[in-house]
């Protein structure tokens, strides 16, 4: 009686708001709230790795656990995400997953030791990573190739702007309450997103999605995670220590048998074959390069001006927030730049332009003021909107429908890895450099460290310059069209008269 009772308050909720309510708007709100927590949370626990390293007595090279913790545990489960939308329907996972992750942004809130917090994190990230490719694959099923740059938009204000958002936000909670509240904050936010979406969102599921892909599930998760500690230890315990190196060599080894199992089966859990397509696979490099490059940088700024600079964790959030700007400002301009020039010299500019920037930051010193780190996040914000707009405009143009599931969850997979990459490399470079002269803990800053990290980020992003310059314009072509909304305004105004006598005349 309970149960039928609540599905008849549902059916009558949907009846009442399905005339005003289009699909398109819910997909859109969902999905920007579910991604903004997801990409917001990252940033935040960023600034608070110096007060959370005090609370927990550990070195801001060693908080990168929890970190690498969260995006470990997203790449174990973004493979599993695309059969699990297919199959089951992609509103009952994407639920699931903005349960599991307000679960887990409470408990972190709860934690009393590092311990707790890194198993908490691991339970935030497993919600993340069945919640971004089921994400992308409702948004790119609900909006046609035509109006993937509006996609992109929607996408941009997730995945962009909800990291340069997260040092402002954090800094200013763990300052005016404490460290707990960053993770807290997300709570509400889920379950309205959890409400709305239960009320509002349309059930989507394939006819045949397959059977479950145990081995390819079982090898992804173990190889990554492997690769993943690796990564994530290289910094603390030397790149030499036989367990990192070894974890390392397991996670390579379990990798490349994920790669030969999944290409001889006929329905895998990854869609590897997709790489074939030129168009996917050489956008999805691209995203790769230039996550690491701004995921990395991101991780190196904060604390270059907390432990560096000394300054508060709110002044490192205004020092980082103008990079949200620039993306705003900039994001207009290449929508209408996007159908004219393509997606290849778009992205190349914006992947040297970040190198560029890099480079400049890497002449910073410990003095002066936060202008100039404004003035050049705010110029990272730009290039970016150079990249991911049209990265995420072509990427899936030329993968099929029935694809669009297992492709979204391979460009997850490839962009949460270069994320991955990114801070570990960049953390690695202030580990071996040394963040502290003398490598003690509240010793003197060494610049050295931050400037060769902001080097390594320049590299990262001239490499991703080079393979954005692989990009084929002519298979994008699909999406290089004018916004729909401004094709129909225009042609509703109204004709002169006069020139249609002449025209005829």
């Amino acid at each position: 009686m309970w149960p039928g009772s609540i599905g008849c308050v549902k059916d009558r909720y949907r009846l009442l708001f399905s005339h005003r309510v289009s699909q398109k708007l819910v997909v859109a709100v969902i999905y920007v709230c579910g991604m903004l927590m997801n990409s917001l949370d990252s940033t935040m626990v960023t600034v608070a790795f110096a007060t959370l390293g005090r609370e927990f007595n550990r070195t801001p090279e060693e908080m990168q656990g929890i970190l690498i913790g969260f995006l470990v545990s997203m790449a174990m489960f973004i493979p599993a995400s695309g059969w699990l939308g297919d199959r089951f329907g992609t509103k009952r996972i994407f639920l699931l997953a903005l349960l599991i992750f307000t679960t887990g942004s409470l408990l972190s809130g709860m934690a009393g030791s590092y311990e707790h917090l890194l198993l908490s994190r691991i339970v935030q990230g497993a919600g993340g990573g069945l919640l971004t490719p089921v994400g992308m694959a409702m948004l790119y099923r609900t909006y046609p190739p035509e109006e993937r740059v509006r996609i992109s938009r929607i996408l941009m204000f997730a995945l962009i702007i909800g990291p340069a958002m997260g040092p402002l936000i954090g800094g200013y909670l763990i300052e005016r309450f404490s460290w707990h509240a960053i993770f807290f904050v997300n709570v509400p936010v889920g379950l309205a997103a959890l409400a709305v979406g239960a009320l509002f969102l349309e059930e989507h599921t394939e006819a045949t999605p397959g059977g479950f892909d145990i081995a390819g599930f079982l090898l992804g998760g173990i190889g990554l995670a492997a690769l993943m500690f690796a990564l994530n230890q290289g910094p603390r315990q030397g790149w030499a220590s036989p367990i990192v190196w070894g974890s390392a060599a397991i996670g390579a080894v379990i990798l490349t048998l994920f790669v030969l199992v999944e290409l001889r089966k006929t329905e895998p859990m990854v869609q590897l074959r997709l790489f074939q397509n030129r168009l996917f696979g050489s956008t999805a490099i691209v995203s790769f390069f230039s996550s690491a490059a701004f995921l990395g940088t991101l991780f190196v700024t904060p604390i270059f001006l907390q432990e560096g600079r000394g300054v508060s964790p709110w002044e490192s959030g205004t020092t980082t927030f103008p990079e949200a700007l620039g993306v705003v400002c900039s994001t207009q301009i290449v929508a209408r730049l996007y159908p004219r020039i393509g997606p290849r010299r778009l992205m190349t500019g914006g992947m040297i332009g970040l190198g560029v920037i890099a480079l400049i930051m890497s002449m910073l010193s410990l003095e002066g003021g936060p202008w100039p780190v404004r003035i050049l996040m705010f110029c990272i914000g730009i290039c970016m909107a150079y990249i991911f707009l049209p990265n995420q405009a072509a990427s899936m143009a030329t993968v099929s429908r029935a694809d669009t599931g297992r492709g979204s969850t391979l460009f997850s997979v490839q962009r949460q890895l270069g994320s991955a990459v990114g801070i570990a490399v960049l953390g690695s470079v202030m580990a071996l450099v040394g963040t502290t002269i003398g490598g003690q803990i509240g010793g003197p800053p060494n610049i050295d460290a931050y400037q060769w990290a902001y080097r390594a980020a320049a590299v990262i992003a001239f490499i991703g310059a080079a393979m954005a310059f692989r990009v084929p314009d002519s298979e994008a072509a699909a999406t290089m069209v004018r916004d729909t909304r401004t094709v129909r305004r225009s042609s509703r105004r109204p004709r002169n008269p006069l020139t249609k006598q002449s025209s005829s005349g």
